[in-house]
């Protein structure tokens, strides 16, 4: 479960977050504060992994508040000013949402935080599982419906135009997400593009000839431009 902190001064965009919130089994939030020293007083005896945090609130502004943290959670940056993107960067925010945004939109900058901290200590604790096993998991829209994908069960990913499909065991699913999206999404090593069209999950492969790959029973060819990340980053292991 990744716990989450709301910290916007107003009630409407509290609404929407924690709603966006509830659509997705693996967030939970644990807090939700109207302005930053709220908050502040709050971080200083709680932890939470991922923040959703306004900038333009009263007494102190979100960024200032932001660089206040010795060890800040996640950050996913909910502002109706798109001109401070740049500044949200530099610090290190893991999105920008400019009100007001999709639940897809959402749905996108959580994947992608979920996805950075899921080598994080903390992180793990979370989702842990029995058996001792902690996968990220992530969310992708479907035809009519989004689907949780658990990392662990991707055997690849094959570029279908603006859609991929998502090669697991016994099925394939078909996204609304561009292959690089997905490879953004998707930890390296872990993952690693081949070819222009194709991404693998290193541990799934059992044998690589030539410039082609078998995971379980499919063949993966290697791209001529990819075949020195195969050398380097695969048979070195």
């Amino acid at each position: 479960m990744i716990k989450c902190i709301i910290v916007d001064d107003e009630p409407l965009a509290h609404d929407l977050v924690s709603t966006f919130c509830g659509r997705l089994p693996h967030l939970e939030v644990v807090a939700q504060c109207y302005d930053a020293l709220e908050a502040m007083e709050w971080l200083n005896s709680n932890k939470a992994d991922l923040m959703f945090l306004d900038l333009n609130m009263p007494k102190l502004k979100g960024f200032d508040f932001l660089r206040t943290l010795q060890n800040p959670p996640k950050v996913i940056v909910t502002t109706a000013y798109k001109e401070h993107a740049l500044e949200g960067f530099e610090l290190a925010v893991e999105d920008y949402l400019v009100k007001p945004f999709s639940f897809e939109r959402f749905l996108k900058a959580v994947n992608k935080a979920v996805s950075s901290t899921s080598s994080d200590t903390g992180v793990k604790e979370h989702q842990q599982e029995e058996g001792g096993k902690s996968p990220a998991r992530f969310f992708v829209k479907g035809d009519k419906e989004y689907h949780q994908v658990n990392m662990d069960d991707i055997l690849y990913v094959e570029a279908k135009g603006n859609y991929s499909s998502l090669g697991m065991k016994g099925e394939e699913l078909l996204v609304h997400e561009k292959i690089s999206d997905l490879e953004e999404l998707l930890p390296q090593p872990s993952f690693l593009r081949v070819h222009r069209s194709f991404i693998v999950a290193v541990s799934k492969i059992k044998t690589i000839q030539g410039n082609t790959i078998t995971v379980d029973e499919h063949e993966i060819p290697i791209g001529q431009t990819y075949s020195k990340v195969v050398r380097d980053e695969i048979l070195k292991q």
